[in-house]
């Protein structure tokens, strides 16, 4: 869907910002002209777009990044080698213009385009490709945020420029949904140690992705101009600023100021009252997050060893249940998402439709608190004098739940969470910390409340629950979520892994589901909307995904902010769209599969909206 506000007279000069938190074998496009700066040397009308976070940068290194605000200025900065469309997420061409696979499967070959360039004018080349694939392959320090793509590799070639070969252990389903950005080898090679280099000292850095990385100062700003020989065509701002804001309501004060043109992750109430204000358009379409509950089941290593002050009582399968008993999921939405959600119960949102799961009627763990009084009661729990159920230790049953502090939804619904679990004589503590990370990778909480945002394939997002993903000993850090280990999952995650038939291989995805939600470690609340808002006087049209009621932020692409015209735009000169508002010229099918790696990556990711 393209968004679009009618015709308006040019704004007063001054820079405008932006507030953000089967494929083809070519395609082409049309650029629109760059607006002019002003006079004084300050942006002009529509030049400059602010894009402000709440969310600091982990790291400027794409070998590195974990956190959703630094893997989307990835998707700008780098190109990979596929990519989603817009408009219904299918495999559509990035660095590579085409791909095949040898009939056995472990052999994928993939034309490399002729049309890309780095941003220092050398030219981009398989060999590119190759170079980081095999320092992924080789550095467990590059394989810090992407590991699992390359841990079933066997050997990458670049026979020739336009020509890389990945060969594989075995059959892996991902090869045309690879989410690894390809860097400029002549630039990383000099790189002595990948752990500690955050690529933030050298401006600008070297790319070939529709923006260029000019400056940064940490949770300051992050700013971008545009890559004028990126191979689809430039952006039609004159420069991209990541701006970071902690507080939500001074982000939506500036959108009403007009000192930013675009707010995402909007509460209920604040995109309500902006909804009735001039020049302002809230964009609020099905989201590709869930919002989840997670109980600590005692985080451990792949050495063995235990580690973290999680409470036993919820080793206690039977305490878990209860715990998701007495949670009224109906009832957050209603309240704490106001209707702007919906009930959630397994890993991947609607929109995925395929890859949906939902649990049967016997399943289904509705909300009954007197049930879950009879499970905690049969279990051993029992309620003392004071109406305090009591473990098997004889210490009343007192948890800690993580809370991130800028995140309203996490305080919102603990507050029902004391209540509920209150009644059925469960105590709970809210810590809410600005970063709930340290904690969480020490294995220090017992409940938290988390998210993660769910690409198109599932991959990533299941594959966190993994044996695998666990770190190497308590004192490394994994690709954890949770520190989850079950044999069951497992099982079935290799089994998919290797399925090529879309059928069968969603069936195999919908039974991991069913075995998380069975396991009782993570409850998944709720699937949010996104709820943001953007300035029409300011932002003219921008691409959301998927193009019928999509969202802006946290794309799997780099379609909005590459599509986004200036308002003070005449008119969408040579634009005419294939899908979305991006103006792409389609050629030649070729084959689409996506699928599931097989291994997964070396360090634990983010928790909540830190993550990709």
């Amino acid at each position: 869907m393209v968004t679009k506000a009618p015709p308006r007279p040019a704004p007063t000069p001054r820079a405008l910002r932006l507030l953000v938190a089967g494929g083809v074998a070519a395609a082409s496009l049309v650029a629109v002209p760059q607006a002019a700066q002003a006079e004084d040397g300050k942006a002009g009308s529509g030049s400059t777009l602010t894009v402000a976070v709440s969310q600091s940068v982990d790291s400027l290194s794409p070998f590195l990044a974990q956190k959703l605000v630094s893997t989307s200025i990835h998707r700008l900065a780098y190109e990979y080698l596929t990519n989603y469309d817009p408009k219904d997420a299918h495999t559509v061409p990035g660095l590579a213009t085409a791909w095949k696979s040898s009939p056995d499967k472990l052999t994928w070959t993939y034309t490399i385009r002729k049309d890309s360039k780095w941003s220092d004018g050398q030219q981009a080349t398989a060999e590119d490709a190759a170079w980081t694939f095999n320092k992924m392959m080789t550095d467990p320090n590059a394989a810090t945020a992407n590991g699992s793509f390359t841990t079933n590799f066997k050997k990458v070639t670049a026979p020739d420029p336009e020509t890389l070969v990945i060969e594989l252990k075995q059959p892996q389903a991902t090869m045309t949904a690879l989410d690894v950005p390809i860097v400029p080898k002549h630039v990383w090679e000099k790189v002595s140690d990948f752990s500690k280099f955050n690529n933030d000292q050298q401006f600008p850095i070297v790319g070939n992705g529709p923006f260029i990385i000019t400056d940064y100062k940490v949770d300051q700003y992050i700013k971008l101009k545009p890559n004028k020989d990126f191979w689809r065509g430039a952006p039609k701002f004159d420069e991209l600023v990541f701006k970071y804001y902690k507080d939500g309501d001074a982000a939506v004060a500036a959108l009403q100021k007009g000192e930013v043109s675009f707010v995402p992750n909007l509460t209920p109430a604040q995109a309500a009252a902006l909804k009735t204000q001039k020049d302002i358009k809230v964009n609020d379409a099905p989201g590709r997050r869930f919002f989840a509950l997670a109980t600590n089941p005692g985080a451990r290593a792949k050495d063995g060893k235990t580690f973290g002050n999680g409470h036993k009582a919820l080793l206690d399968p039977e305490v878990r249940k209860a715990l998701f008993l007495a949670v009224d999921r109906a009832t957050l939405v209603t309240r704490v998402f106001q209707g702007h959600a919906v009930e959630g119960e397994g890993y991947v949102p609607p929109r995925f439709g395929s890859y949906f799961w939902q649990p049967a009627p016997e399943q289904k763990r509705s909300y009954d608190p007197a049930k879950a009084e009879q499970v905690l009661d049969a279990a051993g729990y029992r309620k003392n004098g004071e109406g305090r159920r009591v473990g098997k230790d004889g210490k009343p049953l007192d948890f800690r739940i993580l809370c991130h502090a800028t995140d309203p939804n996490d305080k919102a619904t603990a507050k029902y969470l004391q209540e509920w679990w209150g009644k059925i004589g469960i105590g709970l503590k809210v810590e809410c910390l600005d970063s709930v990370s340290d904690p969480w990778v020490k294995g220090d909480y017992d409940l938290a409340f988390d998210g993660w945002s769910v690409n198109p394939d599932p991959d990533y997002v299941l594959s966190i629950h993994t044996c695998g993903a666990l770190p190497a000993t308590p004192k490394d850090s994994g690709a954890t979520d949770n520190f989850i280990c079950d044999p069951r999952f497992d099982a079935l995650y290799a089994q998919q892994a290797v399925e090529y038939d879309a059928a069968k291989r969603s069936a195999l995805v919908k039974q991991m589901q069913s075995r998380l939600y069975d396991t009782g470690y993570m409850n998944v609340i709720a699937y949010p909307n996104a709820l943001e808002a953007y300035r029409t006087d300011q932002i003219r049209s921008i691409t959301t995904m998927p193009e019928a009621a999509g969202n802006i932020w946290g794309q799997d692409g780099y379609w909005s902010w590459w599509s986004a015209v200036p308002a003070a735009q005449a008119s969408d000169e040579g634009s005419g769209s294939s899908s979305a508002g991006v103006v792409v010229g389609i050629g030649v099918a070729v084959l689409v599969v996506v699928g599931i790696g097989i291994f997964l990556g070396m360090r634990r990711r983010s928790t909540s909206d830190d993550r990709e």
